[in-house]
Formats: structure tokens, sequence, C-alpha cells
């Protein structure tokens, strides 16, 4: 029995009392099969003799166990162990060999392969938490609450709040050009999710999908998972262009608002002509407008679901841009006959948005904070924007930026054959480069990086520029 011993000493610093110290040692030793079924005990004089406490110490100690099943005391006999330990049978490690096959490409296709977001970085393309109305929100909380907590402790429905959708509606058809009723919307916890929902309602495994080249990664992942067979059709200085030969596709992917990564919009010709092969070949379209809000130079183009006339290009945004990320909030705009099967698979799926969430978003639309605070983050990331490429002519000089005119993010080519080489050198120094190589499927014939500076102040802004310069000419 001198496991006991060993045991006990390792607890002997525990601030608990000495015979709840040797109860949990005793359970743990019996569960852990050191003492095995029936096996006996030492003496309670003899044990604590060897552990040098007293002996109704022990006797306390047997006690707790014995009334709670571990032992059987016999007197004249001893004490017994009256529980076998239970181990399960050792298994073999799990690996993804146990995943369906939806599940492994899942798996092996992640999200955004991004690096992840650095605080002071050109990873940082969210927006700054510095510039959101924080007390304001609370206020906006607080009144929420106190005026309908029990309802907001309720489930909700599935398709979302009726102020959040009537307010996004009205937003959406002001400002982004939609064409929509509140009916027509559909609250989701994020955009990914409304990217999901979309893949799994409309494709079947086998069909064709075509996606931008370079694209999104994770729109490819929840395509892949799906069954979809990936077609990536070239982006140009236009956007994704469906011109040429290509195979007749179930779904379409894109970003016409602001390309991403490259940045650029599409133009209302391209617009015209993705539509009409849409209608032409039977396709729905996914106009994923992620940061739309966000235009600098130019007043952006109509959402590509305003030019709609066959009713086939279904709209996803989300508030991750324009408010903060964790308030995981965001939509899809359907055409009508989709309605009842979205909600139908989105209440299966994930139930309902945060009711709460969704009724202090309604009131900082409708009482026009978000107007404002769009407005006034838009003036401060288009002075970054700016600052960024001033920093870059002058100390990047062998950047070119793609298109800047949006976004919170740049991507800029460089120099054939010193990417590879640029990014480790720079990415070990924290920069947080992310290699537009990784957006592409097809094998990319231009070397980038991708910038973001939407969480970076003017003074981070120029010494990456400044490092990120020196770094160039010396590696």
């Amino acid at each position: 029995m001198t496991v006991l011993p060993t045991l006990f000493a390792d607890q002997q610093q525990n601030d608990l009392p000495l015979h709840e110290q040797l109860v949990r040692t005793l359970r743990e030793a019996i569960l852990a099969g050191h003492l095995p079924l029936h096996g006996r005990l030492p003496a309670s004089r003899i044990l604590a003799r060897d552990l040098g406490i007293s002996r109704s110490t022990v006797e306390l100690a047997y006690g707790r166990l014995e009334a709670e099943g571990y032992l059987v005391r016999k007197v004249g006999a001893g004490s017994f162990v009256a529980l076998a330990a239970v181990r399960p049978a050792p298994r073999p490690p799990q690996s993804a060999a146990g995943l369906s096959r939806r599940g492994q490409e899942m798996a092996q296709g992640g999200a955004c392969h991004e690096v992840p977001e650095v605080g002071n970085s050109f990873a940082s393309s969210q927006p700054d938490p510095r510039l959101f109305p924080q007390a304001l929100w609370g206020r906006l909380m607080q009144q929420q609450w106190r005026q309908g907590a029990s309802d907001w402790m309720n489930y909700g429905d599935p398709q979302g709040l009726a102020t959040l959708r009537a307010a996004i509606s009205s937003y959406l058809v002001q400002s982004r050009g939609v064409v929509c009723e509140p009916e027509q919307i559909l609250i989701l916890t994020s955009s990914q999710q409304g990217i999901l929902l979309a893949t799994q309602l409309l494709i079947d495994a086998g069909d064709t999908v075509w996606v931008e080249d370079p694209g999104y990664p994770g729109a490819r992942t929840a395509m892949e998972s799906a069954g979809a067979r990936i077609h990536p059709v070239q982006v140009d200085a236009e956007g994704l262009n469906p011109a040429g030969e290509h195979p007749s596709p179930r779904l379409i992917y894109c970003t016409p608002a602001h390309q991403y990564p490259l940045g650029v919009p599409m133009s209302l010709p391209r617009r015209m002509a993705l539509l009409a092969e849409a209608e032409r070949r039977g396709a729905w379209i996914l106009e994923d407008d992620y940061d739309g809000e966000y235009q600098y130079d130019q007043r952006p183009l109509p959402a590509l679901q305003g030019l709609d006339g066959q009713g086939r290009v279904l709209y996803v945004g989300t508030f991750s841009k324009v408010l903060f990320g964790s308030l995981r909030l965001a939509y899809l705009v359907l055409p009508r006959p989709l309605m009842e099967a979205f909600s139908r698979a989105r209440a299966a799926v994930d139930g309902h948005s945060n009711q709460l969430q969704q009724a202090v978003t309604a009131d900082f639309i409708r009482a026009g904070h978000f107007a404002t605070h769009l407005r006034q983050s838009r003036l401060v990331y288009q002075s970054r924007r700016d600052l960024l490429l001033a920093e870059l002519a002058e100390h990047c000089p062998r950047l070119t930026p793609v298109h800047s005119g949006a976004g919170l993010q740049c991507a800029v080519l460089l120099p054939a054959g010193g990417e590879a080489r640029w990014t480790e050198a720079a990415n070990a120094r924290g920069l947080g480069l992310r290699p537009l190589r990784q957006y592409h499927l097809a094998p990319p014939t231009r070397e980038g990086w991708l910038l973001g500076f939407g969480c970076l102040d003017n003074q981070t802004l120029r010494q990456l520029c400044r490092q990120l310069g020196a770094l160039m000419e010396s590696v």
C-alpha cells in the first residue's frame, strides 16, 4: 500500500482539512484502479502512523468513503474496496478517416486561410473598434432590456426580428440599390452561414459552380462540402469575366461591389453580361456584398440584385465590417419563391439569431446612428487608405496597388520572383502579409499581397510601410 503515502504527500500543501485530502486521495486511487476491487486497505492505526496524522482523521475519512459506497468495513477483518474502476478499452487515435467525405472536405478546406489577425500588422482588415460608439450601443442595449427582457429571453423567429428586417430593407433600398421587401430578408449569424445555406439548398453533388479566381476561400469550401465541381473564372479589371468557354453552372458566386481579394468593382456591362449568362444557363447568382459600404472615390454601382429582373440573384450582407465582428448578425435577401425553404433550413441549422442584438441593431439603424457611424468611419478609413498609398509610393516603390477605391484592405502586385522570400521574412517580423497566391485556384500569373489597414492608426501605418520597404531592399 505504498501508493497511499505517495499520493497523499502530493497534496500536503492543499488548504483542505487533512481528512478531506485523504478522502480525495483514496477516492481517486480507487477510480483510477490503483486500489483494486476487494483490495484491503491498511488498518486505520497503521495508516495514521505511516502518514503522520491522527487515527481519528483516518477513521473520519474511512467513514466518509464507506458512506459514499467506495469502501466496505467489516468488524475484525478490515476495510475493503467496494467499487471496481471502470476503465474503457484503449482505442486507436481518431483521424480524418472517421469523418464523412463532406466533413473531410470542410476540414481540409477551412475558411479564409489567412494570417491570424495581428493588432498592429497588415493582417488588420477588420473595422476599428475605437471608432464604434460603444457607450451609445450600451445605452440602447439597456433600454431594450428594460423594456422587453422577457421577450428577448425567448426563442425567436427563424426569419429574424420583423423590426430589424424592415430597417435593413429600408437601408438596402436607399443605399445599395437592392430591390426587396422585409419579407424577403432572412437574418443570419454570419455571411458564411448564408453561403452555406445557399450551397446546401441550391447545389447537388456534381453540380458546377463558378467562382472568382482569385476569390474568397470560404465560399469555395462551402461549395466543395456540398459536392460541387468548382470552376474558376478569371477576374480582370472589370471583375469576373463570363465570356469564353465555360461549363454550365448551377450557381455563380461573386463579389461585384468590391472583388475579394483584388478589390476591383464589377463594371456595369460586365454585370449585365453576367445576368444574361445566368438567365441563359438557368443558374443562380450568389452576390456577396461583404463590405460594399466602404466606397471612397466614387458612388458605388447599384447592387447586382437590383439589376436582376428574373429573380436569380441571392444577396448576402453582413454587419461584421460596418459595426463589429462579434455582433454575429448578417442577412440574405432572397427571391420570394426561395424564402420559405431557406427559413425552414435556417431553423434546422441554427434556430435563430440573438434576439436582443437584433432589437438593438434595429434601433441603431432606425434612429440614424448607423448612417452617422458609417459616414464618420468611412472618412477615417479613406484617410488611412490615402496614407497607405502615399507611404507605399515613398517607401515601397516596387509595389503596385491593384485597385484601392473601397474596403478595408488593398491588394498590391510585386515584381516576379520575390514574394516567397519577402513574405517569409516579413511575417517573421510580425508584418502579417497575406500572399495573393493563396486565393487562386489556377496557377497565379502575378505575385502580390493583400494589405489590411482598417485597424491601423497613422503612426502604425507609417511604421509598417517603412519596415516593409527596408525589408524588401535588404532581403
